[in-house]
């Protein structure tokens, strides 16, 4: 894997993760919508964490710093 997912885009992804999850588990929320929430928060933060992103490559997105 390539890395496509640059520095600030980590950091976006990091901030909206711990934001998610934290409202899917801090709010007493229950059901799908905590499900959902927390899903989609640690999928931002894997992303983040690993500098790839699968949604990216069909659209040829790339946020990484080219040389």
């Amino acid at each position: 894997m390539k890395c496509n997912v640059g520095k600030v885009d980590r950091i976006v992804r990091v901030v909206l993760g711990l934001v998610l999850l934290g409202v899917a588990f801090g709010l007493g929320l229950t059901g799908t919508l905590k499900i959902v929430l927390a899903v989609v928060g640690l999928v931002f933060l894997f992303t983040a964490a690993v500098g790839f992103c699968l949604l990216y490559l069909p659209f040829g997105i790339n946020t990484c710093r080219r040389e």
